[in-house]
């Protein structure tokens, strides 16, 4: 192993998990130099460590993590029987001064009750993703409670005050894309609490039971509580009975991209008339006729991509009669749109071309049924 070169030898490293690496560092002083390379340690995928503990945390950032870290995923201890405290102030602030290059984190079952605000989260991140986590009432404000940020700057000792004016620009939260999926504590006011965000352009909401149609059309543009800035939102929703997608149908200006799942297909649909600047189209997991999507796309004359994820379309079945004088030639057409895995619904794609000229197609994972009732 010594005749290897410094490159190779990271090379090898890095197609080992973080545990084997940790086991790498205790074969000698050279290896150990080698572990601790910042090449190895930029995307760190935490979330299969079963024993993880609040102790191993704090030795993979005094040791470890640093300036070369950009990705971060880490499983709490929200189901777990040791429950107890995951996340700490004074760890958030260890990691972001000695990761100041830290752009995306990912938590799964993390319960951050503990934490006063989102605020305490690395300043430098840009995508956030919360899965299965629990969150306090106050935690997508602006600023902590008590925070000097939020008290504003006293009167007294002007020198103390001189510097830190830059840090405001962004009020500590410069994150551009919110991720939200099955976060049970997620309300309408958490919703409405976004709209302090300078930045977010991207937010989806998937499987949330308290986000309701009331909340959505509260910060549609223009508004005290609107996210005058977002540019792209999706919503999934499996097994729930509401229906937050008819929060659309007040309209939403600006908004771009618009991705809808399972239950918030149908409501959806039903608002796209509403969307005057909607570029960008996907409709997932659910099942549609042609005529509903047809109904609903006759507005969006700007449509640049419709996406079809995982779904059933529903086709009238073509019986056993024919009409007379049908000749040869109809046998023909219907021998050229018999559907392939790229395109399940040649007419639909065909009406669409035609209704949609400046929109391009995308059929992933669908399926059509034929309805022969």
């Amino acid at each position: 192993m010594d005749c290897f070169p410094e490159n190779i030898l990271i090379e090898i490293l890095s197609y080992l998990s973080i545990r084997e690496l940790l086991r790498s560092a205790r074969v000698c002083k050279r290896w150990r130099q080698l572990v601790k390379d910042q090449r190895l340690w930029r995307n760190v995928d935490l979330s299969t460590w079963k024993g993880m503990t609040s102790r191993v945390l704090w030795v993979l950032l005094r040791q470890y993590l640093g300036r070369g870290l950009r990705y971060l995923r880490l499983r709490g201890l929200l189901l777990s029987a040791r429950a107890g405290a995951f996340l700490s102030e004074p760890w958030l602030q260890t990691l972001s001064s000695k990761c100041p290059r830290l752009c995306r984190l990912t938590l799964l079952h993390t319960d951050l009750r503990g934490l006063r605000s989102c605020s305490l989260l690395p300043h430098t991140l840009q995508v956030l993703e919360l899965r299965s986590c629990e969150v306090p009432p106050g935690f997508f404000t602006q600023n902590p409670p008590g925070s000097p940020e939020l008290d504003g700057p006293k009167p007294a000792a002007s020198k103390i005050h001189s510097k830190p004016p830059k840090s405001p620009s962004f009020s500590g939260i410069s994150i551009e894309t919110l991720v939200l999926d099955n976060v049970p504590s997620f309300t309408n006011q958490h919703l409405q609490s976004l709209s302090s965000w300078a930045r977010l352009s991207r937010l989806e909401l998937r499987e949330l039971i308290r986000v309701t149609a009331a909340g959505l059309r509260a910060c549609a543009p223009p508004g005290p509580q609107a996210l005058a800035r977002l540019r792209h939102l999706e919503m999934d929703t499996g097994n729930r009975q509401q229906m937050a997608a008819l929060g659309l149908g007040e309209g939403w200006a600006g908004l771009e991209g618009l991705g809808l799942g399972g239950r918030e297909v149908s409501p959806g649909l039903l608002c796209l008339s509403r969307l005057p600047d909607l570029r960008w189209l996907r409709l997932r997991n659910c099942r549609l006729t042609e005529m509903m999507v047809l109904r609903s796309c006759r507005t969006l004359k700007e449509l640049h991509r419709l996406e079809f994820w995982q779904v059933e379309f529903v086709t009238e079945g073509r019986g056993g009669g024919e009409a007379e004088g049908g000749g040869e030639r109809e046998e023909g057409e219907r021998e050229r749109e018999e559907p392939s895995e790229n395109d399940p619904v040649p007419n639909l794609r065909r009406s669409l071309g035609t209704l949609l000229p400046k929109c391009s197609l995308l059929f992933t994972q669908c399926k059509v049924t034929e309805n022969t009732d």
